[in-house]
């Protein structure tokens, strides 16, 4: 039971970093920045679903 958890945060904890590198590299303004970066890392899963969802993309998705 334990394993999963651990297996569960470790994948929470990679799909934030990413998501905090694709807002740290958009083109979007400081402070949307600063504040996406904020909801992804006060509230993890939430703050993930929230960016997919509406967040700022990564410059170089943009074509």
């Amino acid at each position: 039971m334990f394993e999963y958890a651990g297996i569960g945060g470790l994948i929470i904890l990679v799909l934030n970093i990413w998501a905090i590198v694709s807002i740290i590299g958009s083109g979007a303004s400081t402070g949307s920045k600063v504040l996406w970066t904020l909801l992804v890392l006060l509230l993890p899963i939430l703050g993930f679903i929230a960016w997919l969802i509406a967040g700022p993309r990564s410059s170089k998705a943009a074509i």
